[in-house]
């Protein structure tokens, strides 16, 4: 296999594009018109794996991977307006240059966490395995990152489906300044030896004949491989690193010796592909190409729209389910297997997975049960892995699917956090709405069931709530559970459905269906003298204090708790002029607390409040093994009827 002079000519001037946007984004630095660069000299020859892609294959780029990236089309126009923050740009000046996007091209959106792209990749690879394409995947990632947990899961995963990606390792050596021989799984032979194929990555047409063996080999279902390419980091880690505190002068020197560029130039220059007045020439036109654009853009204005927009799509219509409705009554957990059961039969693109959900045992709590017989390979188990739960769902849902995936607890979400933060709730703000998450992940929640102690018995909406781009609904009922699955089925935007485990066998009966609005709470009941906003276990609990209390109070389920209803309860404000929020949550930093503030924080909403405005919670406290020690942190009718009497008698 041997790179055709035509296309040696071609990638010889992606490198040289690459090379040369580096160079003049370093001059702009030092001169004050850019903040951050990302070098990618070194690294340029990886681009010789285009020539094996086709335009529906999908990259997940490292940050070096700048040669590539041209390959695919992008532009050094495109690179300049992220790098200097102008109009125009693919992230939107949102994201941090060098961290390439681009759904057209197929591109999928850097983000700095590295190893952090791992997991979606092998998500993306999965579902073009279940679409039955032969489009392939590959993932580019640097060697220290490969020290990162989600890299082996990623792989794990890939190699147990046997998924079409191949995982492109750039190892330049180091982490920043701390050397990377002898630290890397690679060096210890923790991979299949079958697997792993090393090639000198500063000799273009070397990654250009294994990789191409590689990538037709994944194409024809060979499954995953890993491609171990020694480059060089011929710069500093960024413009703002100084590798000469940490490397030796000679070492340096030795680097610029084997620079890909060069010694790709007089390759060809001896293969009489081109001359070296020819190269001069290449040279100097591209060195001018590449500074009359990044001038032209210079002059160019910050982005206009709001740093808010593209944080969450539109709401599309959502048609009436078909739900049996108004019949004996039924009980949440039923109606969460009625509203997956529904999925699954309306929308083919639909895969549920998670731990323990196939049958016989159908989840922890039975929600999934005897769906695995009635809808095989749709309902899958999952490895006791939630990071992989969540990163292999952003793939999916990015590239066309809609994962609809279980965890057993929302107190188990730590390891997926990394995946939550990092590439779940922004991709669609990062890429300016370029690319889209449509991830839905439902989670057994809260307390109010003894023995579930700290480890099982969290709400969860908190946390959630503090990262930007995220639905969250928690359901208080099982008519409210339905609504909540069936609209999520049809937003554009990643939703987490929390369901309060102390319910699931209350039985009510499910209204005739009205098409819902997302985000907008309920009135469970109306009156003049308070406002009592709850939402989850707590409905019930503000419910029976407000009888017990003897008040008149508009009680509000807010049921969908990002973005939250602020209309609905400002609209009884003006009416009452009293509010008590009751949660199960702990106080600091909670949703409650966030909702006071923010009302609180509105002088004309101040001056119409005629009493001090309670909010109701648990202690900043872990929940503890002991039921009576659990009842006695939370929040209970009494309690809630004692604050309501005190607000009303102001």
């Amino acid at each position: 296999m041997k790179l055709l002079q035509s296309d040696a000519l071609q990638l010889l001037n992606w490198m040289l594009l690459a090379r040369e946007g580096d160079r003049r984004e370093g001059i702009l630095l030092r001169q004050g018109k850019g903040h951050f660069q990302l070098p990618g000299e070194g690294h340029e020859a990886i681009a010789a794996l285009a020539f094996h892609l086709r335009k529906d294959d999908l990259i997940f780029p490292a940050y070096r991977d700048r040669a590539l990236i041209h390959s695919r089309g992008m532009t050094v126009e495109e690179l300049a307006r992220d790098f200097l923050g102008r109009e125009g740009g693919p992230s939107r000046a949102r994201n941090l240059p060098g961290h390439f996007s681009s759904r057209k091209q197929r591109i999928f959106s850097i983000t700095s966490p590295v190893g952090a792209q791992c997991l979606p990749a092998v998500g993306a690879a999965w579902g073009m395995q279940r679409s039955h394409t032969d489009t392939i995947v590959l993932c580019h990632v640097g060697d220290a990152a490969t020290r990162q947990g989600e890299f082996y899961e990623a792989v794990c995963f890939a190699i147990e489906y046997a998924l079409p990606i191949l995982f492109v390792i750039e190892d330049n050596g180091y982490g920043i300044s701390t050397p990377t021989a002898g630290r890397l799984a690679f060096h210890f032979g923790v991979f299949p030896q079958e697997r792993l194929h090393k090639v000198n990555g500063r000799i273009a047409e070397e990654v250009y004949t294994v990789g191409g063996e590689l990538i037709e080999r994944t194409r024809q279902g060979g499954g995953p491989s890993l491609l171990w390419c020694d480059v060089d980091r011929l710069t500093p880690h960024t413009l703002s690193d100084d590798q000469r505190i940490y490397r030796s002068a000679e070492a340096i020197s030795q680097m610029q010796i084997q620079d890909p560029l060069a010694l790709f130039a007089e390759s060809l220059i001896a293969q009489m592909h081109l001359t070296r007045t020819e190269w001069q020439s290449m040279q100097q036109a591209v060195q001018n190409q590449v500074r009359d654009i990044y001038a032209a853009i210079e002059g160019l204005s910050a982005p206009s729209e709001a740093v808010t927009d593209h944080l969450l799509g539109s709401v599309p219509a959502v048609a009436d389910p078909g739900y049996v409705i108004a019949q004996d009554e039924i009980s949440m957990l039923q109606a969460i297997q009625r509203a997956l059961r529904q999925g699954l039969e309306s929308f083919p693109e639909i895969l549920l997975f998670g731990q323990d959900i196939e049958d016989p045992k159908g989840g922890v709590f039975g929600m999934t049960k005897g769906l695995s017989h009635d809808f095989p390979n749709r309902v899958l188990n999952s490895p006791l892995a939630e990071a992989t739960i969540l990163g292999v769902a952003v793939g999916m849902a990015a590239t066309g699917h809609r994962p609809v995936f279980e965890f057993q607890f929302i107190d188990f979400i730590g390891p997926a956090f990394n995946q939550i933060v990092s590439q779940l709730s922004n991709l669609r703000w990062r890429t300016g709405g370029d690319w889209q998450c449509p991830a839905i992940f439902y989670a057994p929640c809260g307390a109010y069931l003894p023995a579930g102690g700290m480890w099982h018995s969290q709400s969860g909406e908190g946390l959630l709530s503090h990262i930007p781009g995220l639905r969250i609904v928690m359901p208080s009922t099982p008519h409210d559970v339905l609504t909540a699955f069936w609209t999520a089925f049809h937003l554009e935007d990643p939703t987490f459905i929390l369901l309060p485990k102390h319910l699931f066998h209350v039985k009510q009966k499910v209204h005739p269906w009205r098409n819902p609005k997302v985000a907008q709470a309920h009135i469970v009941t109306s009156g003049n003298d308070v406002t009592v906003v709850a939402w989850g276990n707590t409905v019930a609990i503000a419910t029976r204090a407000v009888e017990k209390a003897g008040v008149s109070a508009d009680i509000i389920d807010l049921c969908w708790l990002m973005p939250w209803d602020r209309d609905t309860i400002l609209h009884s404000l003006t009416k009452t002029g009293r509010l008590v929020i009751v949660q199960e949550d702990m106080e600091t930093g909670s949703l409650g607390a966030s909702i006071l503030a923010s009302l609180l924080s509105e002088p004309e909403q101040f001056y119409k409040l005629v009493a001090t405005p309670r909010l109701v919670s648990r202690p900043d406290a872990p929940i503890p093994f002991c039921a009576e020690l659990e009842n006695s942190m939370l929040p209970n009718w009494e309690s809630v009827a004692s604050v309501l009497a005190e607000v009303v008698s102001e």
